[in-house]
């Protein structure tokens, strides 16, 4: 086959299916299909959600032809009369003539036989394919995918179910993607930032990215305390592209070196801890009122967690703060939960009980109400205390991460797990910043 000379080649995902639409399921489907295409040079340029529907299938087909060299399409090709994707896309090709396929009946019948499911007459529907579609065989299921060539688009139909999907997509459809178009290569690299907004990134590499040539991008990815920085390049030549890349980070880390915690898939603050920790042999353990185990849980999410992550209390009514970390109920009367000095006594009874090198306290307003407390929503306080300290030397730190709930919890995990990190590096906050 010889393949088509694009200089770009664009995709579009239509996912089908009113789960989708009404919030039953979340469309992960799409996100990893984007992810695999973008992995061999195909750009995705939209993607559609849309009803089970006659009328929405045919309309979002022939809009999809007018954008895109390759349309993916996934969901409604079970057997059920709610599935009508493979009747809607043969009436698009205009397309009356199917074809059984014997080895797609055979298949169900030993995937049936597996599971002491009877095969009946409804299952013999899906081995019908539109004349005009190639076949792709499931090897995990009993819905074939389809593939389609016309005017100059592709067309591939797969279904809905996610590890169905993921086998036709790695098996099938990348392979013919591949030997049908000559692809460019897209290659990215993400940064990870912390402590710092956006707009104060922008500010700071503006020079920077603003002489990046036309083939290389950056784009700004904020959350909950944290900026991911992902640049990317789109070329024909991969040294090249690489030769430029990592030329460009080395210039952009002198200009932000001192908010970078990670790079690509280790790009997160939770493994930059645990990596510093492993390298000075030091140990850490968390109080957690307010984010209710969720830093704890950040630290264990990295493999190999256990040579430095020792355990974690969550203490979220007082009566716990007092009875496992040891807060005096004279400081909580006078002070409330919400203070530093009941996030200092809960640093310092999480580091004398489980005798670690560091410990993480935090206690705070995260809402929608004020509890017993006179702070505000949003009002949080973060302890860091080290080994050998007292109460006069925990580090604790005020913030107003204002609202909602989500915010304030995740805000609260990502500037614990900062602290704790400028901690174990010796960096006051005014440096940092």
């Amino acid at each position: 086959m010889k393949k088509i000379q694009n200089k770009s080649v664009n995709a579009e995902i239509i996912t089908i299916g009113d789960e989708i639409l009404i919030g039953q399921i979340v469309d992960t489907n799409s996100q990893w299909i984007g992810q695999e295409l973008n992995k061999i040079g195909v750009s995705v340029y939209q993607i559609s959600s849309i009803q089970d529907e006659r009328k929405h299938i045919l309309n979002a087909l022939k809009e999809a032809e007018k954008r895109a060299d390759i349309v993916i399409i996934t969901g409604g090709l079970g057997p059920t009369k709610d599935d009508i994707t493979k009747k809607t896309i043969a009436e698009y090709f205009k397309d009356d003539k199917n074809i059984e396929y014997p080895e797609v009946i055979e298949h169900i019948k030993v995937l049936f036989k597996k599971v002491k499911h009877p095969f009946n007459e409804v299952q013999k529907y899906q081995a019908q394919l539109p004349s005009k579609a190639t076949l792709l065989m499931n090897q995990f299921g009993t819905a074939p995918g389809m593939w389609f060539y016309e005017n100059n688009t592709v067309f591939v139909s797969l279904p809905g179910v996610p590890y169905e999907m993921k086998g036709l997509i790695t098996n099938e459809v990348l392979p013919k993607i591949q030997q049908k178009y000559k692809l460019p290569y897209i290659i990215h690299t993400t940064i990870m930032t912390v402590g710092v907004g956006e707009s104060v990134i922008a500010e700071r590499i503006e020079d920077w990215e603003n002489n990046l040539p036309i083939h290389i991008k950056v784009a700004y990815l904020p959350s909950f305390g944290k900026v991911r920085l992902r640049i990317s390049a789109k070329g024909n030549d991969k040294e090249i592209l690489e030769n430029e890349i990592s030329t460009k980070i080395i210039a952009l880390k002198n200009l932000i070196s001192d908010i970078i915690v990670g790079y690509d898939t280790d790009a997160s603050i939770e493994k930059r801890v645990g990596d510093l920790l492993s390298i000075k042999n030091k140990t850490v353990s968390t109080a957690e009122s307010l984010t209710g185990g969720k830093i704890g849980a950040s630290l264990v999410a990295i493999a190999g967690s256990s040579a430095y992550f020792k355990g974690g209390f969550i203490t979220y009514t007082a009566e716990l703060k007092q009875q496992l970390l040891g807060v005096s109920k004279q400081t909580i009367q006078e002070f409330s939960v919400v203070s530093e000095q009941v996030a200092k006594e809960m640093a310092m009874g999480c580091l004398n009980k489980l005798q670690t090198d560091y410990a993480i306290a935090v206690t705070g307003n995260a809402g929608p109400t004020t509890d017993v407390t006179d702070k505000n929503v949003g009002v949080v306080y973060i302890a860091i205390a080290t080994k050998n300290a007292t109460k006069n030397n925990v580090e604790v730190h005020e913030f107003n991460f204002g609202q909602p709930r989500e915010k304030v919890i995740n805000r609260t995990v990502t500037k614990a797990l900062e602290l704790l990190m400028m901690s174990i590096q010796e960096i006051t906050q005014e440096t940092y910043k």
